[in-house]
């Protein structure tokens, strides 16, 4: 039997020439070796470096006597004087049919043998081989046939197997850095190469020997996933083994493992060596696919690469699950995009529920829903299914009934203007399109439609009555559009102070609540003028003037008394307003404030900032939208929809300028359909009133309020009437959301609070239907007010008497046990400007109560409460408190979230600040 003469190519050549031409004269020129020269190789001519000389080789291969002498022959007859080329013959003639007298001119006087375990190492610069290399002809053949084109890397003294196959592995399948002396392999690194266009085809173009050998290191190394996988990638299937492993998983996590056995069975086909070895796959796969959800979610960009790598391999694993018929079985699960589909769709079946415990039901398919692993990625569906449930808490209070239009349009900013806002949300539906979603959500807004038409049904009434008489000496309890300005510019002008009113004509209460939660607290503070004795500040809403239209409206806001007219009245009237009070002020129009190509804002505008000057600008941005048929991208106005008001903002901030954010009015959304036409009336004087008898819907109003057509007016009440062609919006009728004004004072946050004013923590500003916590299994009280929730939060919290001191008035609170222990005592000492104990005590008992987090102003605002005085800078003071705090750097109170939170660890409190009755 003829043994297999092994393969030889460039590379072993080059080598074994290196080797032992070193060791023959300069004159002989023939080399013949034991191996037959490798097929693929291309080229036969080539040169190689001998003790620092270059050599031409040429490479003939042969397989017979003749054929041998032939090719010397002709080597030798092409010679010229200054050739020294070097013949390697290669071929399966054994040596002994070779003649003694061609032996002669060849090295050593026979054929070389291809001996592996020494080339190898010489490749790798090593003397020595790893013995357990010596029998593995796979992994050293690989070696030679895979050598990179500028050489493997140098290893030291001994070539290690480790090494070689963490080297061959680099070369082979694109995995790590061949340079490296590490390669950091896991199943993380070898499921993301199987998504790479190129890596699981080159598995697969490998020998089964090498296919082989380099599994069983893999698995060593990786571990038991690797075989399966693999075996994937050998059937060139290697970029679905990350969904195959995620179906696996929740094939295995269903209640019916047997019943999903034969799918997972067709699925895998031969790569599956047993059912054993699918457990470690799945659970390998379900680890790289939460980590990279954890990476997605981190991304600045949610939409971005990590996001779309993610739901590629999720949406193939429901494909393939589709094609198995294993749908049913994995509907459940907390990883599949059908699991979240199917936990959403559970979602909107609660939403058509009614009566006492349907929140509570709702709550919970909501908590069932964020806890899918993709919840978090598909943020928009989630915050919409949150916004649901958020609407059928607000249906489920029953708040007392406003007995005037104050406490009508200050409600209106506080609850049910956030009502407006969440039908916004769900009117714009759910991003994954899903009709049963689409038509739940339709439902929801319907009801909560309903509602909103009796409230505007009661508010009309209240303005018609109140419309007779009111006026700015007499106002009935609110605030009027044409006080704007002196109840709110003019206390912040005092001293010198510069406000900058921003007029956004048009926006409502659900686009202002919407602004003020997008504005960085680290730059802006909210304050709203300190409210009567006993009851909690709130923010500012006023009533528009009749019609609510921008010509009497906006003119009445910037005059500062009842006006009508456009562009020039109002500068008059502002100018004058001001100048009554011995200051300079301009207003800037849409044209007057964009700057120029390579401007933000007007030149002129940023000069009159920097001024002492008092400054308004309008923006006409959702006025205009809704007349030109846009009303936004997304159907909800936010801080940068509006043009120019951030750029406004920040403008205002440098320059060290509180900011009035206020209306004019506000707007309703057309929701009716295109097919919906305006009412056939007569009298018509824009889209929302007219003069004539009032009819359904409608509501005759005449008195000082009302600058037109005689002061006598019939105005829309109803959201679904209109006069004119539709448009994206209206204003100029009688609802909440049109006459509402909203008023949002701000300062930055390193500014100073004015005298008479306090702040505004944004915990006090969303209705607590709104911020309840979905994991609370207590339903929203009914007509429990938002104040309410505030005062709980700000209270002190009484421990139990084994939890506290004991004093004759009961057992004492975290705050009061704190401040009267010897180690805050000793440490107050050594802190200049301390706050005071009460509101130290005061800050801490709120945050105790509030779980341990809260906003720098929501701290603020309690110790404020509790003494009395003004904490004008928010971060100040928390900043104070982490130095009285933190003994010894332990973070007993830190800022965190870049500064938007204060967090208290209530443990290291008491451990640092240990209380011990008798020494208070």
């Amino acid at each position: 039997m003829t043994t297999a003469r092994p393969v030889a190519g460039r590379r072993a050549i080059e080598v074994l020439l290196r080797t032992e031409l070193k060791k023959a004269p300069p004159s002989c020129r023939l080399v013949l070796v034991d191996a037959v020269w490798d097929a693929e190789e291309v080229d036969t001519e080539f040169t190689v470096a001998v003790g620092g000389e270059s050599r031409r080789v040429v490479v003939t291969d042969q397989h017979s006597p003749l054929g041998v002498a032939d090719a010397w022959h002709r080597h030798l007859a092409g010679d010229t004087p200054e050739d020294d080329s070097v013949l390697v013959v290669t071929g399966t003639v054994p040596a002994e049919q070779l003649g003694l007298d061609l032996r002669s001119h060849a090295v050593v006087k026979h054929p070389l043998p291809v001996n592996r375990a020494e080339i190898v190492p010489q490749l790798f610069g090593a003397a020595d081989l790893d013995p357990r290399m010596l029998g593995e002809h796979w992994l050293l053949e690989a070696l030679l046939q895979a050598e990179p084109l500028d050489g493997w890397p140098r290893v030291g003294a001994v070539l290690t197997r480790d090494r070689a196959v963490r080297a061959l592995i680099c070369a082979r399948l694109g995995l790590g850095d061949p340079a490296s002396d590490t390669l950091d392999l896991d199943a993380g690194t070898l499921f993301a190469w199987t998504r790479t266009p190129a890596g699981p085809a080159l598995y697969a173009s490998l020998s089964a020997d090498e296919q082989r050998g380099l599994a069983t290191w893999l698995a060593r190394a990786v571990g038991p996933a690797a075989p399966t996988l693999l075996a994937l990638a050998a059937e060139g299937r290697g970029s679905d083994a990350l969904p195959l492993g995620v179906l696996a998983s929740a094939a295995l996590s269903s209640r019916t493992v047997e019943a999903a056995g034969f799918g997972l069975g067709t699925l895998f086909g031969p790569a599956l060596a047993s059912f054993d070895a699918l457990r470690p796959f799945a659970d390998a796969a379900t680890g790289v696919l939460t980590r990279w959800i954890a990476q997605a979610e981190g991304t600045a960009t949610p939409s971005g690469a990590a996001r779309s790598r993610v739901l590629a391999v999720l949406e193939r694993a429901d494909r393939l699950a589709d094609d198995a018929r294993l749908t049913e079985l994995v509907r459940g699960d907390r990883l599949l995009p059908s699991g979240y589909q199917s936990r959403l769709r559970a979602l909107a079946v609660c939403l058509d529920s009614r009566g006492a415990g349907a929140p509570a039901v709702a709550e919970s398919a909501l908590r069932d829903l964020g806890a899918h692993q993709l919840a978090a990625l598909r943020a928009e569906s989630t915050e919409t299914a949150r916004t649901a449930v958020r609407l059928m808490r607000w249906l489920a209070t029953e708040p007392a009934a406003p007995a005037t239009v104050g406490q009508a349009v200050q409600d209106h900013l506080s609850s049910s203007g956030w009502a407006d806002l969440a039908i916004g949300v769900l009117a714009e539906g759910d991003a994954s399109r899903d009709p049963a979603v689409g038509e739940a959500y339709q439902r929801l807004i319907g009801a909560a439609r309903t509602r909103r038409t009796a409230l505007d049904a009661r508010f009309a009434e209240l303005l018609a009555a109140w419309t007779e008489h009111a006026h700015q000496q007499a106002n009935g309890g609110a605030l009027l559009i044409e006080d704007v300005l002196a109840r709110t510019a003019a206390p912040l002008a005092q001293g010198g102070g510069r406000p900058l009113v921003l007029v956004l004509d048009g926006m409502s209460a659900d686009v202002a609540v919407r602004i003020a939660g997008e504005l960085d607290a680290r730059a802006w503070t909210e304050i709203v003028p300190a409210a009567e004795k006993g009851a909690l500040p709130r923010r500012q809403a006023a009533v528009s003037m009749l019609p609510s239209v921008t010509r009497v409206s906006r003119a009445s806001l910037l005059c500062g008394r009842p006006s009508e007219g456009g562009q020039a009245a109002e500068r008059t009237g502002f100018a004058a307003f001001w100048r009554k009070r011995h200051r300079k002020a301009h207003l800037f129009h849409k044209g007057g404030y964009e700057g120029p190509p390579g401007h933000r804002l007007a030149p002129e505008l940023v000069q009159t900032l920097a001024s002492d000057d008092i400054v308004a600008v309008v923006v006409n941005t959702i006025d205009d939208a809704l007349a030109d048929g846009r009303e936004g991208t997304s159907g909800r106005w936010g801080l940068t929809d509006i043009g120019k008001l951030p750029d406004l903002l920040n403008a205002a901030r440098d320059y060290g300028r509180p900011v009035v954010l206020v209306s004019d009015h506000g707007h309703i959304i057309d929701r009716t359909g295109r097919g919906h036409p305006p009412a056939e009336v007569t009298g018509v004087r824009g889209a929302r009133w007219r003069t004539g008898t009032a009819g359904e819907g409608e509501v005759a109003l005449f008195g000082p309020r009302v600058l037109t057509d005689g002061k006598r007016i019939t105005a829309a009440w109803r959201d679904d009437l209109r006069y004119t062609a539709r448009q994206a919006g209206y204003h100029g009728g009688a609802s909440l959301a049109e006459v509402t004004v909203p008023v949002i004072t701000l300062v930055p946050s390193e500014g100073v609070v004015p005298s008479g004013w306090v702040l505004l923590p944004p915990e006090s500003t969303e209705p607590k239907w709104w911020s309840a916590s979905e994991t609370a299994e207590a339903e929203v009280v009914a007509g429990e007010a938002p104040e309410e929730a505030i005062r709980a939060t700000a209270a002190p919290r009484r421990r139990p008497a084994s939890d506290a001191g004991i004093t004759g008035s009961g057992p004492l609170s975290l705050g009061q046990q704190t401040v009267r222990s010897t180690a805050y005592r000793t440490q107050r000492e050594f802190v200049r400007a301390a706050p005071t104990e009460k509101a130290v005590e005061a800050a801490l008992d709120a945050l105790d109560a509030a779980g341990g987090k809260l906003s720098p102003g929501a701290v603020a605002a309690a110790a404020q409460a509790a003494t009395g005085k003004s904490q004008r800078n928010p971060a100040r003071f928390a900043t104070m408190l982490e130095r009285l705090l933190n003994i010894d750097g332990y973070p007993v109170l830190q800022l965190v979230e870049s500064g938007r939170t204060v967090q208290l660890d209530r443990a290291l409190l008491t451990q640092q600040f240990p209380y011990q009755e008798g020494t208070a």
